[in-house]
């Protein structure tokens, strides 16, 4: 499943040196992390939305949406979506709370 990630992220990483007259994510990326920022929140919150209304076809079209935008917006600050996996991965197998003690303690 992750490989679909992949793909997804080196898209848009390639889309870094099209031109913002032909595709939606330079135009995104040029506009620089505060727009990439901007659409990953209202991306999110039609997430939210959808997932209160309890419509699944929408829900899942909102959580496409948002995955892209926060590629997006970890592209536009020079991070890739294997860091976040490696981060992820990093975590597996321990709590959520033995987690966030550990990130408190740093």
């Amino acid at each position: 499943m992750n490989k679909i990630l992949e793909r997804l992220d080196l898209t848009i990483q390639r889309k870094t040196t099209e031109s913002p007259n032909k595709s939606h994510t330079a135009k995104l990326l040029k506009k620089g992390t505060e727009k990439c920022a901007e659409k990953f929140g209202e991306e999110a919150i039609e997430l939210i939305v959808a997932s209160v209304k309890k419509k699944k076809k929408e829900i899942i079209g909102e959580a496409a949406d948002t995955l892209y935008h926060m590629f997006v917006l970890l592209r536009s600050k020079n991070i890739s979506i294997n860091e976040v996996l490696s981060e992820l991965a990093s975590r597996e197998g321990i709590s959520g709370i033995e987690e966030k003690r550990k990130r408190n303690l740093e």
